[in-house]
């Protein structure tokens, strides 16, 4: 399964694994096109000698390894930009662009489709002939035009690609359905790693990827092992550190075999040389603080972007308020925990971006009322929980605290005051709601 997952997120941010089926898709068509016979009076049939066609075949050839040049030079450009001016963890998003992938999979099948061709056009036995596939050169005129028209598409997608609202759109989508996957809910506490646990090491370095909980607790539960991971989805594992500990389910029972646990989890937790998407929200937010951070520094200097990039993290925050996140614990059919994979809590997500956008924009009033706001948001719609209130009011202190020793002039500091006045407001109203005894039926009057 992991192994699947791992080569099913290669293939999806390879820019080279679709334009080379491409090829051979287009290698196989034109196979099978030449055995089709028109005459040369059908419409669909190329009207021209057999050395047109091949002027034809050449000339296309020729034309698409000029364009495909061009294009490979616009997407490097594209690249460049992306990770200079934004964040160099978006290069990933882009090498997945799907329309990216299909445009230059065009490209290079309808230059195959022509080069192929010349090996049969006009050609029989080594000698000339006069008798071609005519159908067959009629379709590689109909590829160059699509190519033609997807050349102008591809310009049309890279511009509105490079936008920022459009590059954090994409990070926002991306991230959104892994938190709704709800994989790190919280079900109470994990139970303490007990004195006679055994560690379990990890045989490779890299980023903790992904890991296939449901298969791995049923491993669990059938050797009666009871497992709790070190490293979070997304955090990086060095060689030989512990991976995880590993105990007896069952009290008494002889302490299990390391190499029957590894070998479980080495199936079942996936470590790459970086971190994805799949299981990690942690990484979209990072994505949108990067770009954040970036502009709020002084070789950009572009408090505007970071206040765009705080709307997008409010949307991704605001998802997360509405969930009970934190470790994620895998039950046997007994209600026994077999499997404790770590996970950040509202909290630690609310303190890491937020403390990382506060210590670069907190001379810029504009950001910290962004920041706020976001913060508003998330008491609006978060869980009734006084530790995740608690934990929103102390990031407002300490923008407060921030803005107000970082900017000089108190006038500047109105629309810091007002937001966090509102966000004030919101929390006792949240407060009150949820301290007020609800009325049941039978206590009316």
């Amino acid at each position: 399964m992991m192994r699947r997952g791992a080569l099913r997120e290669y293939v999806r941010g390879s820019l080279w694994v679709l334009p080379t089926g491409c090829v051979f898709g287009a290698l196989l068509l034109g196979a099978l096109l030449s055995l089709v016979d028109v005459g040369p009076d059908s419409p669909l049939a190329f009207q021209g000698t057999a050395d047109d066609a091949r002027s034809l075949l050449a000339g296309i050839t020729g034309t698409l390894v000029t364009v495909i040049a061009l294009l490979l030079g616009l997407a490097v450009v594209a690249l460049q930009l992306s990770s200079t001016q934004f964040s160099p963890r978006l290069l990933r998003n882009f090498l997945r662009d799907r329309p990216n992938q299909i445009v230059l999979g065009v490209f290079v099948g309808t230059f195959a489709y022509a080069a192929g061709g010349l090996f049969t056009v006009g050609t029989h036995r080594g000698e000339r002939s006069t008798v071609f596939p005519r159908f067959a050169v009629s379709v590689a005129v109909v590829l160059l035009f699509v190519s033609l028209a997807l050349l102008i598409f591809f310009a049309d997608h890279l511009a509105h690609s490079l936008q920022v609202d459009s590059i954090m759109r994409v990070v926002e989508r991306s991230t959104l359905p892994v938190i709704g996957a709800g994989l790190f809910t919280a079900e109470g506490d994990p139970p303490a790693v007990p004195a006679a646990a055994i560690p379990v090491t990890a045989r490779c370095s890299g980023y903790v990827q992904a890991i296939d909980v449901r298969w791995l607790a049923r491993a669990l539960a059938d050797q009666r092992v009871t497992v709790r991971l070190c490293p979070r989805v997304g955090e990086h594992l060095v060689s030989g550190t512990v991976l995880a500990w590993a105990w007896s389910t069952v009290p008494g029972d002889s302490p299990p075999r390391e190499e029957r646990v590894a070998s479980a989890l080495e199936r079942s937790v996936r470590v790459g040389f970086e971190r994805t998407l799949e299981q990690d929200p942690g990484f979209g937010f990072r994505q949108l603080i990067d770009t954040c951070c970036k502009a709020l520094s002084p070789a950009v200097n572009d408090p505007y972007t970071a206040i765009q990039a705080i709307e997008h993290l409010s949307v991704l925050f605001a998802e997360l308020a509405a969930r009970p996140v934190g470790d994620h614990i895998a039950r046997d059919g007994s209600g026994a925990v077999v499997l404790v994979v770590p996970g950040r809590r509202f909290s630690e997500h609310l303190a890491l971006g937020l403390g990382l956008i506060r210590r670069y924009g907190a001379a810029e009033p504009t950001v910290v009322a962004a920041l706020l706001r976001l913060l508003g948001t998330c008491a609006g719609l978060s869980l009734d929980e006084p530790k995740r209130w608690a934990a929103i009011e102390e990031q407002a202190r300490l923008l407060v605290d921030a803005a107000e020793s970082a900017v000089r002039q108190a006038e500047d500091l109105a629309p810091v005051h007002a937001e966090a006045e509102t966000l004030h407001r919101v929390l006792a109203t949240r407060k009150a709601a949820a301290s007020r005894p609800v009325a049941t039926a039978t206590g009316r009057h």
